[in-house]
C-alpha cells in the first residue's frame, strides 16, 4: 500500500481529519489524531492525544513522516509547529485527498455565496445525469469522499481560504471566484493576506482549464480561459436581466422556473450554467435541473409574511459583503437586524449602501452599541437585549409593506454556537408575534 510503514500524525479531530485518518489508514499508514480542544473525544478506534497531552506534546524527530492539518486550524500555531520544526511534512486535508483521486472537480471560492453555488452546482450535474455531490469546505470533507469509494462523474468542491493556504499542487477543471470582501480579520493580519490566500486557488491552473470570475473581480487567473458573469448589469460574458439569462447578449433561458430570489442569487445561477458548460451540458437542461433546487436556509429566507410585512431571515450573512448583498436584493424598504461577535470590521462603508431604502436599524450582540454609534446619525437606531426584544423592536418600527430582515453582517459567537442557531431563534421569535 502507498503509505505502508508510515506514520501520520493527523491534527483536527472533527470532521475533515477524521476523514484524512480514514484515508491515510485506508493506504496503509498508522495514523495518531491529535487535538488540542478541552472537549475533543476519541474518534472510531483511532489512537487520539486530546486536550492537555496535545499541548504538552513533544514531537520525536523521525517518529512521523507526515503531518496533515484540518482548514480550521493554522500552520503557524504552537501544535502544527511542533511538528514542522521536528521535520515532519505538513500538507492540509484538500491537498492530501487531491492527490489520492482522480476524480474531476470544480472549485468554488470566494466570500459569500459558496454553498448556494455548490450546491446548485451539484443539483445541476445529478440532473443531467452525471452523478455529483457537493464537499469541501461544505458538509462532506474532500477525503471523507475519497475514502468512501464510491466514483463521481464531478465534484463540486467549496474550497475556503483556509484550505487554500496548504495547497501545493491542487488544481479543478472549472475554477469559480464569486467575489471577494473583507472576512476573517481574526485570522489574517489584513486584507491583502486574507485575498493572497484565496487567489491561491489559481496558482496551477493551465491553459485547458476555465476560470469562472465575477465581472470587475481584480484577481488574476494565471493561464486559464476567463469567462466572466454579472447580474448587476455589468459588462460580462454572462449576464441576467428582467428575469432571463444571456450570453453574450443571447437569451439563453428563463428564471421563471428557479426557487431562487435575489440578484445575488442570479448570479450564482449564472456561475452555474457556465460551469456546466465547461462539461458540455446544455442551457435548457441545466436550468430544468436547477428548478428542484431548494433555497438553503438562512440565506435571504422568507419566514413568514405578518401584517404586510415579509420577515427574512439571512443569518447566514457573517460577513459586511454578504449583508450588503441582501440589501441589494430587496424591493421593499427595510428594517434591519444585525451586529453580534466583534471581527474587527470596518462597517462605515455600510453607510453608502442603505441609499434610503433601510428605514430603521435595530442592533444585536457584542458590537451593539459600536454599530448604534456609527449609524444612529443616518437613522433610527436600537440595541435590542435580545433576539427576541430585536424581533419586537423591528416590528414596532416598521410599516406595511416593510421587509424586517436579520442580516447580521458578522459572526454569531458572542451568543449562539453559529448562524443557523442565530437564524432558528430568529425563526421562533418571528412566528411568536400574532
Amino acid at each position: 500500500m502507498r503509505f505502508a510503514s508510515q506514520h501520520f500524525a493527523i491534527l483536527g479531530a472533527g470532521r475533515s481529519g477524521l476523514g484524512a485518518a480514514r484515508l491515510a489508514r485506508l493506504h496503509g499508514a498508522e495514523v495518531t489524531i491529535f487535538d488540542e480542544g478541552d472537549k475533543a473525544k476519541q474518534v472510531e478506534d483511532f489512537h487520539c492525544v486530546l486536550g492537555q497531552a496535545a499541548r504538552d506534546l513533544v514531537v520525536e524527530p523521525g517518529k512521523f513522516q507526515q503531518v496533515i492539518i484540518s482548514p480550521g486550524l493554522d500552520e503557524h500555531w504552537p501544535l502544527p509547529k511542533k511538528f514542522t520544526d521536528a521535520g515532519v511534512p505538513l500538507v492540509g486535508e484538500t491537498e492530501f485527498a487531491f492527490h489520492l483521486t482522480e476524480m474531476p472537480m470544480v472549485a468554488i471560492t470566494g466570500t459569500n455565496g459558496k454553498s448556494t453555488c455548490t450546491e446548485l452546482i451539484a443539483t445541476l450535474f445529478n440532473g443531467c445525469g452525471m452523478k455529483s455531490l457537493p464537499c469541501g469546505n461544505h458538509g462532506v470533507s474532500l477525503s471523507e469522499v475519497v475514502a468512501s469509494g464510491v466514483r463521481y462523474d464531478v465534484l463540486a468542491l467549496e474550497i475556503s481560504s483556509f484550505q487554500l493556504e496548504t495547497i501545493r499542487d491542487f488544481r479543478a477543471k472549472a475554477t469559480l471566484w464569486l467575489n471577494f470582501a473583507p472576512d476573517h480579520l481574526d485570522r489574517y493580519p489584513d486584507m491583502e493576506s486574507y485575498f493572497a490566500a484565496k487567489a491561491r486557488v489559481f496558482e496551477n491552473v493551465t491553459a485547458d482549464d476555465v476560470a469562472i470570475v465575477r465581472a470587475g473581480e481584480s484577481v488574476s487567473s494565471g493561464p486559464a480561459q476567463r469567462w466572466t458573469f454579472s447580474a448587476y448589469g455589468a459588462e460580462a460574458g454572462y449576464t441576467y436581466s428582467a428575469g432571463s439569462f444571456y450570453h453574450l447578449g443571447e437569451e439563453i433561458g428563463s428564471a421563471g422556473g428557479l426557487k431562487l430570489r435575489g440578484k445575488h442569487n442570479m448570479e450564482n445561477v449564472l456561475a452555474a450554467l457556465m460551469t456546466g458548460r465547461v462539461f458540455g451540458l446544455q442551457y435548457s437542461s441545466m436550468l430544468k435541473a436547477m428548478e428542484s433546487y431548494e433555497p438553503p436556509r438562512h440565506r435571504c429566507e422568507l419566514v413568514r409574511t405578518l401584517h404586510d410585512r415579509e420577515y427574512i431571515n439571512d443569518s447566514k450573512a457573517t460577513n459586511l459583503h454578504a449583508l450588503e448583498a441582501c440589501l441589494r436584493s430587496q424591493e421593499r424598504p427595510i428594517v434591519l437586524i444585525a451586529g453580534g461577535k466583534d471581527k474587527e470590521l470596518d462597517y462605515t462603508p455600510l453607510r453608502a449602501e442603505l441609499n434610503g431604502q433601510v428605514r430603521a436599524m435595530v442592533f444585536i450582540g457584542e458590537i451593539a452599541e459600536q454599530l448604534k454609534q456609527t449609524f444612529d446619525d443616518l437613522l433610527p437606531c436600537q440595541c435590542a437585549t435580545d433576539m427576541a426584544d430585536a424581533v419586537r423592536l423591528a416590528t414596532e418600527v416598521s410599516q406595511a409593506g416593510d421587509a424586517i430582515i436579520l442580516s447580521p453582517g458578522t459572526s454569531s459567537f458572542d451568543m449562539y454556537t453559529g448562524y443557523a442557531q442565530r437564524g432558528d431563534v430568529f425563526r421562533e421569535a418571528v412566528n411568536a408575534l400574532n
